[in-house]
């Protein structure tokens, strides 16, 4: 009663004002003050009222006051003088709060953001210090407030900005308000055009607002409103770009805020929502295990949050978005969801936000419903509410783009689930129409995945160039697209090149080379080498095999050299990555001492973080009191340590190729420079893929040899291979073993060693010549030196390492490295014996009286029981040239850098070990020891990640090691034939190095000879590199 004789007294007011204006003309003095009575009036109405009709005329008449000019007579009386004291900037500042209401109710039309802009400004234009604007911009900043929550441009956006940061040159220091009006402006344009300098900007105001907001209780919320947006905006970013200290600075913020105990229901439910999505991100990027438990801890957390609202009194609807929350719920439940949902949407208006929220929540429980009935009519139910969402929103707003892309993907499902082409076809449009959609840009790739799909599909089904050609184009633009992950891009280049090579369009060597750089960009991203090798694990297929299906298109082209290149780049990548930290300087600090200096301590400093321990992803103890406090774990600080050596080193490099004579400075090796591998003895490169395999033989002078093989040798090197590591798992003294391994060999040469020879003696090879093997693929794992017998007509069994003498070598890079020379090597080298002779190696102790007796020729220094210790082994190489390892060698299944030698106490000196290593002066290793050059399972072939290569990269010119077990009877034979030869008078003049390839083909012929011996006893030993 009271409210409608208010609205009674107001209606007189109203109609006072009215009946003033209609006598006085508008030049009249006081008519802009009776207009702004008027309009204060009917604005006092419309909050009793809550008419929009009221609102409407407020804001017509506030307007009309802006812009009538103040008119001043000679002869004012008191009444005048009253009227005219009212200031133009009250006038303007009570438009500017009636607007504000006008665009919380989403009346389009003059309740316009500009208005309020060219208003703002104009208080600021006039502004002094009886005339305080703060609550004008405190309902500018509600209005955009409003707008995004709408759903709705704020437009103009930088217009906006400007105001907010004009204000900030008036306003007082600390004015909360503004710095939050414009920081949250900036976050708004960053999600429309992804700028990382509006990023930056606004999370500088914001890390402002936190440092200032008070910390007392009653106080707290404005800095947990602070830290929430900061974490917001953190997450957001962390999901539109792929880098990844974008995500661990992400995760940091979110949990900092999930640790405050002040974080209401809703709040919290939020927070851990998004840190359930970048914990399951960060398992995605990097395979943490302990990432993908808490991600599984966050969504069972918010199962529990939601069953608990209704007690807490908050509302079940905030949950409802959460795919985990609704399938916890009983159909029953669910039913009942629909169902009171659509009566809440019956009685909503049409396009207004209020309903757009209904019809998400209700095409996201249909789509629960859906995923226990597999019933169309629930996908169908779906699929109206997307196209009702979709009618009605802007998708120039920065997540406008989801209605589309969610109808897109549900059309597909319905034609998955029913065969209807009618379900494809507009599938396929609405997609087309999202990768228009500037807002969808982060999703562009995997639009692009599910369009592809769909038009893959119809291509079976119609076989329509068209959707060919289509497929081709949106793949080439996707493998570009700078906002997806590079392993995602790289996946789609190998097929754009395969799907290019099958249709034979033009493209096939641009997506083949796109692959190739994309494969080495998505190994950097990783901050350790074990991290990159489990990357190269989960991308395996391809990336065992692109790089020798662009090869063999590349042979098929008759465009030898740049095969040989293409394999060179494909293979051993981390080797590659690691030798590229450790590239010699001296050219370039003859050049240019600064920028060496800074390069190598930064290599260093990349190359510690890349060798180490993957560090734990969680915060324990020991990290809360860490004096860093960014809220990061240590794998989160290793990550973002890396990302910045990297920039650094991208940046050095640049400006080291722009120097003179420095242009090829780290790229990849040409074909120019490859080619003195063979600078002595010829290397036999093995390409082993589906599309085609080819046997390339490279000579150092002339062009290399191709031998073209039988249709069927892809699948015939795979039975070889099969049969050898099926028979072994019976033992290697089994005699099913002993009948593979004969098999085998035979077969290999067949398939290889024939051909080989004969393109050999037709080149004008001569047998004893030095050859080496760079085998890809399965011929990585296969005794390619002991093929044969070869058939003779004296009846002698002869085999490949009788005709020539054969070398392995991982890369033809580490072959040249190998031939370096080293100033610090000696010319009188001294021994290192490592031994740990235990029960299971009986023979050890004779092994190691050939070695020590050997204290005739060179010095020999002996580490063994309680002095063989991973410290102490690793020091002692660092001062001798030969190195003999007699222990146990171990493999871990699926963990290459755990491979090692056993030494005292069961101390282990792995591969990783050995790798962190750099050894000035090393010559010569002989690891007598089993497994040392034999891949673990689970490994990638052409990485050659075993002990032997890990002991040649650390600086060894020439290793000896062991595809399999050794037989522990066999070493003090083979240690004293081998150091025979190695110091015989035969090769006086030739470095040590150089001399062990054929010392140990001289000691494998001599085992053969041998009653008794088997066949697998002397197949095992292999020699790589020089």
């Amino acid at each position: 009663m009271a409210q409608e004789s208010s609205i009674m007294e107001l209606d007189q007011i109203i109609t006072s004002h009215q009946c003033a204006l209609s006598w006085i003309p508008r030049s009249h003095p006081t008519y802009t003050a009776y207009i702004h009575l008027l309009a204060t009036s009917r604005f006092e109405r419309y909050e009793l009222s809550e008419q929009k009709e009221d609102l409407d005329k407020s804001i017509v008449h506030y307007t009309e006051a802006i812009f009538l000019p103040p008119s001043w007579g000679f002869y004012l009386n008191m009444v005048q003088v009253f009227f005219q004291l009212v200031p133009h900037e009250v006038i303007t500042a009570s438009l500017v709060q009636a607007l504000a209401i006008q665009v919380e109710l989403e009346v389009d039309g003059m309740g316009d953001i500009e208005e309020m802009v060219m208003l703002c400004q104009e208080l600021l234009t006039c502004h002094s210090s009886e005339n305080d604007p703060t609550d004008a911009f405190t309902a500018f900043f509600s209005a955009i407030l409003c707008k995004f929550d709408q759903r709705k441009q704020v437009e103009p956006l930088d217009g906006v900005i400007q105001c907010f940061r004009d204000a900030l040159k008036i306003f007082p220091p600390g004015s909360h308000d503004v710095l939050h009006g414009l920081a949250f402006s900036l976050s708004i344009r960053f999600f429309k055009n992804y700028s990382n300098s509006d990023y930056d900007e606004a999370m500088t105001l914001l890390e402002s607002l936190i440092a200032s907001s008070p910390l007392r209780d009653d106080d707290r919320q404005f800095q947990i409103q602070f830290l929430a947006i900061a974490a917001d905006l953190a997450s957001i970013r962390a999901i539109i770009y792929p880098n990844p200290e974008y995500l661990e600075e992400a995760i940091s913020r979110c949990r900092t805020l999930l640790g405050s105990s002040s974080l209401d229901n809703e709040l919290r439910h939020r927070v851990t929502d998004n840190m359930a999505s970048l914990a399951r991100k960060r398992f995605d990027n990097f395979g943490l295990t302990e990432a993908l438990q808490e991600a599984r801890s966050y969504t069972s957390e918010m199962v529990s949050l939601a069953s608990s609202s209704s007690t807490h009194g908050t509302s079940e609807e905030q949950f409802d978005s959460v795919d985990a929350v609704r399938a916890a719920y009983p159909m029953k439940v669910v039913e009942e969801k629909i169902q009171n949902i659509r009566k809440l949407i019956s009685k909503t208006p049409p396009r207004s936000s209020e309903r757009n929220v209904y019809l998400r929540r209700l095409a996201d429980w249909y789509t629960t419903k859906f995923s226990r009935t597999d019933d169309i009519t629930d996908l169908e139910e779906v699929i109206k509410c997307r196209r009702v969402l979709l009618a009605s929103t802007d998708t120039s707003y920065p997540s406008g783009f989801q209605s589309a892309l969610d109808l897109g993907n549900d059309l597909y499902a319905a034609f998955e689930c029913s065969n209807m082409m009618e379900y494809l076809d507009e599938s396929i449009t609405v997609h087309r129409g999202v990768l228009k959609m500037k807002s969808a840009q982060p999703v562009y790739l995997s639009v692009i995945q599910q369009l592809v799909q769909s038009l893959h599909k119809r291509f079976k089904l119609l076989d329509c160039e068209q959707d060919l050609d289509e497929m081709i184009e949106l793949i080439s633009m996707g493998v570009n697209d700078k906002f997806a992950k590079v392993s995602h891009r790289f996946a789609l280049s190998c097929a754009w090149a395969s799907l290019a090579r099958i249709t034979s369009q033009p493209s096939v060597s641009v997506a083949y080379e796109k692959a190739m750089s994309l494969m080495q960009s998505s190994l950097v991203s990783a901050p350790t080498l074990q991290i990159q090798h489990a990357r190269l694990v989960a991308m395996r297929g391809l990336c065992e095999n692109m790089p020798l299906g662009y090869a063999s298109y590349q042979i098929e082209m008759g465009q030898f050299t740049q095969a040989i290149e293409t394999l060179e780049r494909g293979r051993a990548l981390l080797w590659s990555e690691m030798r590229g930290l450790r590239n010699s300087m001296d050219q370039l600090s003859q050049f240019n001492s600064p920028l060496a200096t800074k390069l190598a301590a930064i290599n260093q400093d990349l190359e510690s973080l890349t060798m180490s321990v993957t560090p734990s992803g969680t915060i324990g103890i020991s990290d809360a009191g860490s004096q860093v406090d960014d809220g990061m774990d240590p794998f989160g600080r290793l990550v973002v340590k890396q990302r910045k050596l990297l920039e650094e080193r991208d940046m050095l490099v640049s400006q080291i190729q722009e120097l003179p004579g420095f242009g090829d400075f780290l790229k990849t090796p040409s074909f120019q420079t490859i080619r003195y591998a063979a600078s002595h003895g010829p290397v036999i490169i093995i390409n082993h893929n589906e599309w085609r395999s080819d046997i390339l033989i490279l000579f150092q002078d002339t062009p290399p040899s191709i031998i073209l093989t039988t249709n069927d040798f892809y699948q015939r090197a795979n039975k070889l291979r099969d049969r050898l590591v099926v028979a072994r798992k019976e033992g290697l003294n089994s005699e099913r073993y002993g009948r593979a391994l004969r098999s085998v060999l035979k077969g290999l040469y067949k398939l290889v060693g024939r051909p080989v020879i004969d393109r050999l003696c037709a080149l004008g090879v001569p047998e004893q010549s030095r050859i080496w093997w760079c085998p890809t693929s399965v011929f990585c794992s296969l005794p390619l030196h002991a093929m044969g017998p070869i058939p003779s007509n004296d009846g002698v069994k002869r085999y490949f390492s009788d005709l020539y003498i054969p070398s392995y070598t991982p890369t033809l890079s580490a072959l040249i490295e190998s031939r370096k020379p080293n100033p610090k090597m000696s010319y009188q080298p001294s021994l290192l014996l490592v031994a740990n002779p235990d029960e299971s190696l009986p023979g050890a102790f004779g092994e190691m009286a050939v070695i020590q007796s050997l204290n005739m020729r060179l010095p020999v220094a002996t580490l063994s029981e309680k002095n063989a210790t991973p410290a102490g082994v690793v020091e002692g190489l660092r001062h001798h040239g030969f190195a003999h390892f007699v222990c146990h060698g171990k493999l871990e299944t699926g963990k290459p850098f755990d491979a090692s030698f056993k030494l005292f106490d069961d101390e282990r000196l792995t591969l990783l070990d050995i790798v962190r290593s750099q050894l000035p002066a090393a010559e010569f290793a002989f690891l007598a020891a089993c497994h040392t050059a034999e891949l673990t399972d689970d490994s990638i072939a052409d990485e050659a990640l075993h002990l032997t290569a890990a002991v040649q990269y650390c600086g060894f010119r020439s290793v000896v090691g062991t595809m399999w077990e050794m037989a522990d009877i066999d070493g003090s034979e083979i240690a004293e034939n081998f150091y025979k030869s190695m110091f015989s008078r035969n090769g006086e003049g030739v470095p040590y190095h150089l001399r062990s390839a054929r010392a140990l083909r001289d000691t494998t012929r001599k085992m053969r000879r041998k009653k008794g011996m088997t066949l697998e006893r002397w197949v095992n030993f292999v020699h790589y590199v020089a």
